[in-house]
C-alpha cells in the first residue's frame, strides 16, 4: 500500500513538474512575458457613446467596440483555439515594432483568469477585451482567430479570416490595408 501511494504521489508530482515546464517553455517562446495591458490606451472616438460595450481584460474599465479608432488590428482569440496560439508571435512581432496598435478580444471563456493566463504566457502586451457572453460572433463571426485592419476613420479596410500563417503575411498585409511599413 505504501509503495502504491509513494508511486501515486510521484506521479502526481512528476506531472504538475511539466505542466509548469510547458508554461515556462510557453514564455519563452517569443522571450517576452506578457502582461494584462489597461485599455486606457485604446484609441477611441469619445464621441461614440453607444454601441457594442465589452470589458476590458484588467477588470476596470469598458470599451465600446464601434468607437475605436486606428490605424488597428483587432484580433480575435480564444486561449483554447491552437491556431490563435501558432499566430501570436507575429503579433507580438508586430506589437513591438510600436508601428500600429492591437486590441484583442478574447471570446468563449468561463471567467477572465483563463485568458489573463494566456496573455502572460504568450507574450502579449497589447489591451484586450473579454466577451464574457459571445457578442463579438455578430460582428466578427463565429470561428477564431479573425484580425480585422481598422484605420484611423474606425473604417475596416481587411477582414483577415482564420490563422495568419507568418510574420511576413501579417507585415504585408499591414502594409497593403493600412499603408503602414514595418
Amino acid at each position: 500500500m505504501k509503495y502504491v501511494v509513494a508511486a501515486i504521489v510521484a506521479v502526481i508530482f512528476l506531472a504538475s513538474f511539466g505542466l509548469t515546464r510547458d508554461k515556462a517553455e510557453n514564455i519563452s517562446a517569443n522571450n517576452q512575458v506578457g502582461f494584462v495591458e489597461s485599455c486606457d490606451q485604446i484609441n477611441i472616438d469619445p464621441k461614440i457613446t453607444s454601441g457594442t460595450k465589452f470589458q476590458c481584460l484588467d477588470g476596470k474599465s469598458e470599451v465600446i467596440l464601434e468607437a475605436i479608432r486606428g490605424p488597428v488590428l483587432i484580433n480575435v482569440w480564444g486561449s483554447w483555439c491552437p491556431p490563435c496560439k501558432l499566430e501570436m508571435p507575429f503579433l507580438v512581432a508586430l506589437a513591438q515594432s510600436k508601428k500600429v496598435a492591437i486590441v484583442g478580444i478574447n471570446i468563449d471563456e468561463p471567467d477572465m483568469a483563463t485568458p489573463r493566463d494566456f496573455v502572460v504566457q504568450q507574450g502579449i502586451t497589447w489591451p484586450n477585451l473579454f466577451d464574457d457572453d459571445g457578442r463579438s460572433k455578430g460582428t466578427f463571426g463565429f470561428g477564431v482567430p479573425v484580425t480585422w485592419f481598422i484605420d484611423a476613420s474606425g473604417k475596416v479596410t481587411y477582414r483577415h479570416i482564420g490563422v495568419i500563417a507568418s510574420q511576413e503575411i501579417l507585415f504585408a498585409e499591414v502594409e497593403k490595408y493600412l499603408g503602414i511599413k514595418v
